[in-house]
């Protein structure tokens, strides 16, 4: 007869005599028939409560025995219980949402099938199972709204220059969001920083809000130093970051896993939208940029086999309400630098000299600046503020910055020292002209005039004074000490002596018509 899963009457029948006759242990019984102890328990259970007697298990059929040892279900054929499989597709969405737990959801597919459910460890592995027969890409948990992947693609495309016939590459930015996988392209110049950044918000703005956590691969124009554990951020894309209320997590040298969503997006843009534009000329970005936005909307709303559903329709159910809402004012582009204020208390930017208050001389400042304003800060406090510059040598003053001892130097022109130079004598002119000529700037020419000025007005020999000025052009000396020196010293008394030994004229000499 059918034992319905039984163990086998012979098996039963040694368990009991064991017990009975060997006075055996259930534990070691279990050990010598390699079975369970629980099972040897519950036989020797059963049989104390049919009421059989050793003697008739060998006098008594084998149906009459399992009647008694069973008796509720000895002649029902055992039910096998099929388990209903969760929908995993539905399940991985729904684990991307906020707050949403595998233990959540099993609890709610119990409640779905009360009778026939997989308990929560068997629910788990399946789960785990199926995660590994879908794409690498997939196999990271991306929650909604919390990470926003960048990427170039390594594939880059070209334009062609209307004027000269020439192709000029540009690189193809792409970023894509973690849990829908809704993804933005743009073809850029450069992956310079401000190409970067122009990029990043352009992609933030496209996807109508900022996610919580922007993920750069390791671009020199967003991470200055890559490491696996303390990256350097770049301070321009960071601040970028800040206004926009996310913060910046780079991924892992050589762990391309990490951005494996944009690695899947830069493949997928590469096959549906590049492809298709490999035979048309393109001769602006502009143009370009219009027919990969036309093919983009076409990408996004393709339906994904493994979900049924675009990476719209995922955009517009998972991401979309989560993302952080823009600011009311795009970015403006900032750059960042450290400066030492110089002895006349200007720092230099690109060039162009800005001025600080006069008691910062010598300090290391930070200095922040856009393409119209120039920002000084010392120990995190605006010191100063300045329009930009973009002439070389142009400098910015302000006079509230000036000692007051330096505020006079603001009323004079270098007209005004010329013509102060001239009472002297010609070379004194000239002098004080060419100094001011030297200096970058003319103001920071004033200080070393002035004191010569003011030298040779306490000076009687006015003469000396001449021919001072005269020496200091041959040698082209033009420094204050070196008037006082060749002045004090009476130096300028040699080019007087060595006129006198030399006469004006002699047979000896060809003079200067003997070469032409």
């Amino acid at each position: 007869m059918q034992n319905n899963g039984r163990m086998k009457l012979r098996d039963i029948k040694k368990i009991i005599q064991l017990y009975y006759k060997a006075d055996l242990s259930c534990r070691v019984i279990a050990k010598a028939l390699n079975k369970p102890k629980s099972t040897i328990s519950d036989y020797i259970n059963r049989f104390n409560r049919s009421g059989l007697t050793i003697e008739e298990l060998e006098t008594k059929t084998a149906d009459e025995i399992y009647s008694l040892l069973f008796p509720s279900d000895s002649n029902k054929p055992k039910k096998r219980v099929y388990k209903i499989m969760p929908d995993f597709n539905a399940i991985d969405l729904e684990l991307k949402k906020r707050y949403v737990t595998r233990e959540l959801l099993w609890e709610e597919y119990k409640a779905l099938y009360p009778d026939n459910h997989y308990g929560y460890t068997r629910f788990c592995n399946l789960y785990k199972e199926w995660k590994k027969r879908v794409t690498v890409s997939m196999r990271i948990e991306h929650k909604a709204g919390e990470k926003m992947f960048l990427d170039f693609s390594g594939l880059k495309w070209h334009i062609i220059d209307k004027d000269t016939g020439e192709l000029k590459e540009v690189d193809v930015f792409v970023a894509a969001l973690g849990a829908s996988g809704y993804t933005y392209a743009e073809a850029v110049q450069d992956q310079s920083k401000p190409s970067v950044i122009s990029c990043t918000i352009n992609a933030m703005q496209f996807f109508a809000g900022v996610s919580n956590i922007l993920v750069p691969d390791n671009l020199k124009s967003a991470v200055t130093k890559a490491d696996k554990y303390d990256p350097d951020i770049n301070e321009t894309f960071e601040d970028m970051a800040a206004h926009y209320g996310a913060v910046v997590i780079p991924a892992r040298p050589y762990r391309a896993k990490d951005k494996a969503k944009v690695e899947l997006s830069v493949k997928l843009v590469q096959r549906w939208i590049l492809a298709r534009l490999r035979y048309l000329q393109f001769f602006s970005l502009a143009e370009l940029n219009q027919a990969i936005f036309d093919l983009l909307e076409y990408f996004n709303k393709r339906i994904i086999r493994q979900y049924g559903k675009s990476r719209y329709d995922l955009y517009t159910e998972l991401d979309k309400p989560a993302l952080k809402p823009l600011p009311d004012r795009r970015y403006i582009y900032r750059e960042f630098k450290f400066a030492k204020v110089n002895i006349d208390y200007h720092i230099e930017l690109k060039g162009c000299f800005y001025s600080v208050p006069y008691q910062l001389a010598g300090v290391r400042v930070s200095v922040v600046y856009t393409a119209s304003s120039v920002e000084i800060f010392h120990n995190n406090k605006r010191v100063a503020l300045h329009v930009r510059l973009y002439r070389k040598g142009a400098y910015s003053t302000k006079e509230e910055h000036m000692a007051s001892a330096h505020r006079i130097y603001a009323k004079w022109t270098p007209s005004r020292l010329i013509n102060w130079g001239s009472t002297f004598g010609i070379n004194t002119k000239e002098l004080i002209s060419t100094i001011l000529q030297s200096k970058p700037h003319p103001e920071m020419g004033f200080r070393s005039c002035m004191a010569i000025l003011n030298a040779a007005k306490h000076y009687d020999n006015i003469k000396a004074i001449e021919l001072t000025s005269k020496k200091m052009l041959e040698l082209r000396c033009y420094k204050v000490a070196h008037f006082k020196d060749i002045l004090k010293n009476k130096t300028w008394q040699d080019d007087q002596k060595t006129n006198t030994l030399l006469p004006k004229s002699h047979e000896n000499l060809r003079g200067h018509s003997y070469y032409y």
